[in-house]
Parts: C-alpha cells; structure tokens; sequence
C-alpha cells in the first residue's frame, strides 16, 4: 500500500461516524442492558465497550416505584438509550411497549422485536412490518430486528424504517454470521443503515460482520455470558472496530489459485 492510499484510509477511520436516525456516532458497537450478574457489572462493562447506544428492555425497566434500583441508574449519561419491545409475540404489544417507552420519556426510538417462536425467538415478520408501519406514522423512529431476509429488510425499508436490523444467528446463541451472503445482498440493496443483531458470540464474528459493510453491530449475551464481560466488552470493541477499519482499506479480491508475493520479473537468476 503507498504512502498515500494508507494516508487516505486512516483519514477516513479518523472521520468515520455512524449515522443512525439522524444521529452521528463515534462508535459502531451498540450494547444490550440483558443477563449481567449486577447491575454494577453491567455498568462496568458498559463503559469498557465505550458504545454510545445502548438497548434497553422495556418490560424490565422499574417504571412504577423510582424510590427502588433500577437499570437506569447504572447507565453512562452520556449513552444515547434504545428502548427495545423484548417479549412481544404481537405487533399490538409491541406498540404498545413503544408508547409506554416514549410516554415515560425514554425515547421516541425504538428497537422493534415482535417474535414468532419461543424456542428459537424468531421474529414474525408479518406482525413486524404490522407494528413498522403504525409506529412510523405515530412518528417513532423505528430499528426493526428481523431475519436475514433480503426480501423482509426491502419491505421494511418500504413501511419507513430508519435502519433495518437482520439476524447474524438466533438470539444468545453465539454461532455468530450463519449465512454472510445473505447480509451482503441485504446491504447491496438497502437505502438505510443496516445493523447485525443477535448471534455475535466473540470478537471476531463482530469483525466479520463489520468487513461485510455492515454500519453497526448490536450485541448483548456475548459480553454479558462471557466468563469475563468487562474483558469481553474491550474485546468486542476492538474486532468492531479492526473490521470497520478493514472494509474501508479494501480487502483483495478472493482467487482460486496462488499468487506470487513477489514479481517474479526481474528475479535474480532468471
């Protein structure tokens, strides 16, 4: 790489924002608030991942009794919150866990889960692009997690999403990106920012999914199960980072066969 190329990558890694919801962000990593041990922890692992969005479920949020602990609490003021409607198998719960969100003034953002199954938590589709389109009207600023679905992400796009969030793997699995061409056909296509969510088990599946072209990664249990969250939560900030860094240097392009490190014109002995 010359002098220059390389000069012109890091001066792109040194300005590169997120722009999500018509918000900019230094970083790419966004963190859920679901299965710490402590609230403490959760906070200490939070500021170790230096994300500046972070998912917050609102069926577990104390909303009633603000004399007792909550989540809330322990989150970094200066974390931008993403309520999320974990739980809700209809698109008429999910509505309604937005409105609560926004009427408590947590935000007018909202991380859409409407779910099928309660073995693989799934997302039905069909109830999701339901609660899309009516919470878009309601002027929510809607962040959809669906399947990797090309298809599902196009129709959502559609009904006003403001970004479209597939599935790298099902959720708290760890398998991490289970069908890559997937997602790079939902990028090659979408008009919004598109965020891989569930599935990230290590750092390098966020690098992977960050080398796919990806805006953003959105994880939870990998750093949270992990034997160390803390340590896990640096970890998955640097391969978030190092892959972001990666799609914009270029990778080469793949080849069947091998290619000569060195010219082999002009070679001594030739």
């Amino acid at each position: 790489m010359s002098l220059e190329v390389a000069a012109s990558v890091e001066s792109s890694a040194a300005g590169d924002r997120l722009i999500l919801g018509g918000r900019s962000f230094g970083s790419r990593l966004i963190v859920g608030t679901g299965k710490y041990a402590t609230f403490p922890l959760m906070k200490e692992a939070l500021e170790a991942s230096e994300s500046e969005i972070v998912t917050v479920a609102v069926r577990r949020v104390n909303l009633t009794d603000r004399t007792k602990e909550s989540l809330l609490d322990y989150l970094p003021p200066s974390m931008t919150l993403l309520p999320n409607t974990a739980g809700c198998y209809t698109a008429d719960d999910a509505v309604r866990a937005a409105r609560l969100a926004r009427e408590l003034e947590l935000s007018d953002w909202v991380k859409l889960e409407v779910l099928g199954d309660e073995q693989t938590l799934y997302p039905d589709n069909e109830e999701l692009l339901k609660a899309t389109r009516i919470l878009v009207k309601e002027g929510f600023t809607v962040f959809p997690y669906t399947s990797d679905d090309p298809i599902v992400c196009r129709k959502l796009e559609d009904a006003g999403a403001a970004a479209v969030m597939p599935l790298g793997a099902p959720i708290g699995s760890g398998l991490g990106i289970q069908n890559p061409n997937n997602i790079a056909i939902i990028l090659k296509r979408a008009k919004v920012p598109v965020v891989v969510d569930a599935g990230v088990g290590t750092a390098s599946d966020g690098c992977l999914a960050m080398e796919l072209g990806v805006a953003a990664v959105l994880m939870n249990t990998g750093i949270a199960g992990a034997r160390d969250p803390v340590a896990m939560a640096k970890a998955m900030k640097e391969g978030v980072s190092a892959g972001r860094r990666a799609f914009l240097a270029g990778r080469i392009p793949k080849k069947r066969y091998a290619t000569a490190s060195s010219p082999l014109e002009g070679a001594i002995g030739k």
